[in-house]
């Protein structure tokens, strides 16, 4: 009986060294990366197709979670803890903030050679000189956009102005980005001013202006608003530019509007979290996404401002023809680079909270 005993002993004790020595069980991979990886993302914006493809090659899972919000992003940092997540995908204007509040850590751009695919105009910006703490990963202009049809249906001509939007033909019928920067921002340029306006009286001014324009609108939807251009719902909108070419690209009646005022610029990026479990996997990550092919599928299933010159080269005519992904030199200098408008943050989030209630 010891002999039966001493023998089940030995064949579990000789498992479970195999357990620890790379198998399935162990939690590493055989070329010794963790076998997870966990990513921080806005919703609807990284390819389903993309993690798959790193997770047969690299036998790595991505598990995503999803935010809506910068805001949303630092609450969630600052509450919870960096720990959580490796992976991030902020806007620059939140980068400095990052930094400041020791939620990111610098990157080791060795671990990441496909980074000379980007866009040189989109590297060494002032919010992260020399990319200590980012990559760039899609950027976008805000966009005006108005259904055609629908136009005819109301009687309203086509709109050039912020204030053409304020029209009674279109109440309950324009979606609106669900971000204060973005919105406020709109408004701050129709009255001459900066979207990194810092003066507390002229951004609380733009209440007025966004009241008026409040009756018009039927929905703040910053996840999917392009679903209610392409579906006929509304007459038109403030989005993001990527929603813009979703929905131009999806519905022909979809035009942009060129508006006399400007509109901004505004650059996601990837950085890894300063407690990331999995810093390796991160920039492994980075660096596949960062290939052309790659680069290719986000921007076909995201068009959004490509910004990998090297993918750029692979993309067909539906993207380079669409002028809210494929942005003109014009529409680009014409644009205002969002930044960091320090303490005045407050001030945007209570206009639009007044707005919103």
């Amino acid at each position: 009986m010891k002999k039966i005993v001493a023998s089940i002993l030995a064949a579990v004790l000789a498992l479970s060294m195999l357990s620890g020595c790379g198998s399935a069980d162990s939690g590493v991979t055989e070329d010794g990366y963790a076998k997870e990886l966990y990513l921080y993302n806005w919703s609807e914006y990284m390819p389903e197709e993309i993690l798959t493809a790193f997770e047969d090659e690299y036998g790595i899972r991505v598990v995503q979670s999803t935010f809506t919000s910068n805001e949303e992003l630092l609450t969630k940092l600052t509450a919870g803890g960096t720990s959580q997540y490796d992976l991030i995908v902020p806007t620059n204007f939140i980068v400095e903030a990052l930094v400041a509040q020791n939620l990111i850590q610098p990157l080791d751009l060795n671990n990441i050679p496909n980074l000379q695919n980007i866009n040189p105009q989109m590297l060494d910006l002032d919010f992260d000189k020399g990319n200590q703490y980012t990559v760039p990963y899609m950027a976008t202009i805000t966009a005006a956009v108005v259904n055609q049809k629908k136009l005819e249906e109301l009687g309203v001509e086509m709109p050039t102005s912020m204030d053409d939007f304020l029209n009674p033909a279109f109440e309950n019928n324009l979606v609106v980005m669900d971000d204060s920067r973005g919105l406020i921002g709109f408004a701050l340029s129709r009255s001459g001013k900066s979207f990194n306006e810092t003066d507390k009286d002229t951004i609380y001014g733009t209440l007025e202006w966004l009241e008026q324009l409040k009756p018009n609108i039927k929905a703040f939807d910053s996840d999917s608003p392009k679903t209610m251009l392409i579906a006929n719902e509304v007459a038109g909108g403030f989005v993001y530019g990527g929603d813009a070419a979703a929905a131009i690209a999806e519905n022909p009646d979809i035009v942009m509007v060129d508006l006399k005022e400007n509109v901004s610029l505004s650059l996601d990026c990837f950085a890894i979290t300063a407690e990331a479990q999995h810093k390796r996997e991160a920039e492994l990550f980075i660096d596949f996404v960062l290939r052309p092919e790659n680069g290719k599928i986000l921007a076909e299933s995201f068009p959004y401002i490509c910004v990998n010159d090297a993918a750029k080269e692979l993309l067909g005519e539906d993207y380079l023809n669409n002028p809210a992904c494929n942005v003109s030199d014009e529409q680009l200098a014409k644009a205002e680079f969002l930044n960091d408008v320090g303490e005045a943050v407050t001030y945007f989030d209570e206009v639009f909270t007044q707005l919103k209630n």
